[in-house]
């Protein structure tokens, strides 16, 4: 089981820019970024396969952007002009093959998630 740390979470005003990094300690082929608020179901943001093969969750296309350093086992999020419905807790997950669905579900290693609160 690949172990994944995450760092970069904090707190920013609305319209300002934060960026989340996930090591792992293995390569996975697929990565993504997902988030959680207090009694909602976890919802995907972003997943990357590869080296370039990417998508995104509609509220965060042109916002954010996944990168990831297959060399460095690094995975990045790029978070700009956030909104206080950004704010959440962000988590890092990774799965061993092919990317399928932006659901949960379909991974299987998960970090321990940051904390992001973009202020009005």
């Amino acid at each position: 089981q690949v172990q994944l740390v995450e760092s970069g979470g904090g707190s920013v005003q609305a319209g300002g820019s934060l960026r989340l990094s996930c090591a792992a300690s293995g390569y996975r082929r697929c990565m993504g970024w997902f988030r959680q608020t207090p009694g909602k179901e976890r919802e995907g943001v972003a997943q990357i396969e590869g080296g370039d093969s990417t998508i995104y969750v509609d509220s965060v296309k042109g916002r954010f952007a996944i990168s990831r350093d297959n060399v460095k086992d690094l995975v990045y999020l790029q978070m700009n002009s956030l909104k206080p419905e950004d704010t959440a807790m962000y988590y890092c997950a990774g799965r061993s093959g092919v990317c399928a669905a932006l659901w949960s579900g379909s991974y299987t290693s998960w970090g321990q998630g940051p904390q992001v609160t973009v202020s009005s």
